[in-house]
């Protein structure tokens, strides 16, 4: 049995038993059954059968001994109403007999002495109790008692002892069916025993079992297992027990060897890369220092280079006053070029020193109203738009955490670009708008000038990328990219919308403070009450977090044809010849004109 069974598998065994102990367990079940199943017809023969008929055989003898009374008292008086429980129990014994046969049908014996009995007292009626009432009614009491002589009642004791015979017969079956329930009773006992002994016995293997096949295997595999843990990864892996262990013991050796492997691999990578880190730090230091040398060059350079610039503009501009139309005409020419050369240069070194500075010289984040940096930014610009005949309109905008100057450099870049870039013999319009998204603020600044076609959105970001010569628009090349340094120094992004009808639209995104962010979800779980607004039908949207502004766009601004903005409410022209703009204000938002007033509905006027 053993070299048959030393190549089973631990399921094979393990079902094995199982099923050995399931079919121990279903015979003996399947005998239960048929047990219990004899020991419910017993115990129903017992309750059901034998006890009733017991009982109902008493009451038949009583009613033959109540109508034998009854006989005896009418032979006596000669009333009438002696006879009624002879009557009585005539009938009541009729019914006895009917239910006893329901019952005693499964008894032959007792079926047959039962029809003993009622034969029995059939002819004690007609031989005694019939011939005393007649005798009785017509020849009068004397002569009825004459009639009941040792022998009628003699007649009587043999019905006794039928019935007698007939409760001996069901008592004898009732001692069966209490011997048969105890007996099956027993039985069951004894299978519910042999059953827990089997189940006894089988969980006795299965608990020897398992710590022979599976625990003493398992221990020894975990502990190897744990020898190669601490450290000797050459120890060899041996299993035991059923063929799954051994295979296991197999894979975990082989795992243990591909792990031996690899940390030997793992080594000398680490080594390859301590030895690159090295090289690293070293180049590291040298990119600091390099980048210490390169700020102090750039900054030694663009303030030795200033000088230089500022001599020779200075010395050809004297140049081009004094010598104006008295050389000829080529010189004019040169001098011209010069003076714009050196010009040019002075921006571009400035611009670029700005570019470097953006992030490195730092005076801290602070809470910044976007609203004053506007204005600060349409006095930078007031020239610029004078002479172009432009106008700058801004929404009520919101308070965000950045550097002020950065951020008033960001958006006079933008306005600057708008009012640079326009279209001849149209004047320029500015506007700059913001709404919440998210958690970020997108701002716009939108213009009507040339626009930007898609292919080129990306590269008006890149440092010195131009799309259009130095004779169409001047300037160096460097603002929007000083735009894009500022937007992501202060963890946004910057982007071009292609979308837009006419123009040009330059969105970027900076953090909102988070109590503006609670202030919109607050609003969205409650919206205010009333109809919505026109622009709320058409789908606009409005500045997250704020409640709409009042009014409508007056007959003249429709008039003059101002262009709806995106991201803010329409621009609606005012008598000045200006513009009005009515939009929801941002949290901190100041509404001002270019003189620090404030108008009485709350918006902001236009400067141009």
């Amino acid at each position: 049995m053993t070299a048959r069974t030393a190549g089973w598998t631990l399921r094979r065994r393990v079902v094995a038993l199982l099923t050995v102990v399931g079919v121990l367990l279903g015979a003996s079940v399947a005998v239960e059954i048929a047990v219990a199943a004899k020991n419910r017809d017993y115990t129903h023969s017992v309750l059901d059968r034998t006890g009733p008929l017991r009982a109902q055989s008493q009451e038949l003898l009583s009613v033959l001994v109540d109508q034998e009374t009854a006989i005896r008292g009418y032979a006596l008086t000669g009333d009438r109403r002696d006879l009624e429980p002879y009557v009585q129990g005539g009938e009541r014994e009729q019914q006895i007999y009917r239910s006893m046969r329901g019952l005693i049908g499964v008894y032959p014996a007792l079926a047959r002495q039962l029809d003993a009995v009622e034969a029995e007292a059939g002819r004690w009626r007609s031989t005694v109790a019939e011939p005393v009432i007649r005798t009785t009614e017509e020849q009068g009491t004397t002569a009825g008692r004459a009639l009941i002589t040792e022998d009628s009642r003699q007649r009587f004791d043999v019905i006794r002892k039928s019935v007698s015979q007939l409760q001996e017969g069901i008592l004898v079956e009732r001692e069966k069916g209490a011997d048969n329930i105890y007996r099956t009773s027993s039985m069951l006992v004894l299978l519910l025993v042999g059953a827990a002994l089997v189940v006894a016995v089988a969980g006795a293997v299965l608990l020897i079992s398992l710590e022979r096949m599976v625990v003493r295997p398992l221990t020894g595999l975990a502990e190897q297992v744990r020898e190669v843990a601490r450290g000797d990864f050459q120890h060899r892996i041996a299993g035991s027990g059923p063929p799954e262990f051994l295979r296991l013991a197999d894979d975990v050796d082989a795992m243990r060897q591909k792990i031996a492997k690899d940390l030997a691999e793992v080594r000398e990578a680490r080594e390859r890369i301590e030895w690159v880190n090295s090289q690293l730090q070293k180049q590291a230091e040298e990119l600091v220092r390099s980048n210490r040398d390169l700020e102090q060059f750039a900054y030694v350079a663009s303030h030795d280079l200033q000088e230089p610039l500022r001599k020779v503009a200075s010395f050809c501009q004297l140049l081009q006053r004094r010598y104006a139309g008295q050389l000829d005409e080529r010189a004019d020419q040169y001098i011209a070029f010069a003076v714009d050369g050196a010009q040019r240069m002075q921006r571009l070194i400035n611009d670029l020193l700005a570019f470097s500075r953006i992030g490195r010289l730092t005076t801290g984040f602070t809470e910044v109203d976007l609203n004053g940096v506007m204005g600060d930014v349409a006095g930078q610009t007031e020239a610029a738009r004078q002479y172009a005949d432009g106008e700058l309109t801004w929404d009520a905008l919101p308070t965000i955490r950045g550097e002020e100057p950065l951020l008033t450099n960001l958006l006079a870049n933008l306005v600057s670009n708008s009012i640079k870039f326009r279209r001849p013999d149209v004047p320029p319009r500015v506007h700059v708008s913001a709404r919440l998204v998210g958690d970020e603020w997108e701002i716009s600044c939108q213009d009507n000038g040339i626009g930007i076609e898609p292919e080129f959105a990306d590269k008006i970001f890149v440092i010195f990328q131009r799309l259009h010569s130095k004779d169409a628009y001047p300037g160096t090349g460097i603002g929007l990219a000083i735009v894009k340094k500022i937007v992501e120094y202060h963890g946004g992004r910057v982007w071009v919308d292609t979308d837009t009808a006419e123009g040009t639209a330059i969105r970027f995104t900076l953090p909102a403070l988070p109590e503006d962010v609670e202030a919109a979800a607050r609003a969205a779980e409650q919206p205010p009450a009333g109809e919505a607004t026109g622009d709320e039908a058409a789908g606009d949207e409005a500045t997250a977090g704020d409640e709409p502004a009042a009014g409508e766009a007056t007959a003249a601004g429709e008039a003059a044809g101002a262009d709806p903005v995106e991201g803010g409410a329409p621009v609606e022209p005012a008598d000045d010849g200006g513009a009005r703009v009515e939009v929801p204000r941002p949290r901190g938002a100041r509404a001002e004109g270019t003189d620090g007033t404030q108008d009485s509905d709350g918006t902001k006027e236009a400067v141009g």
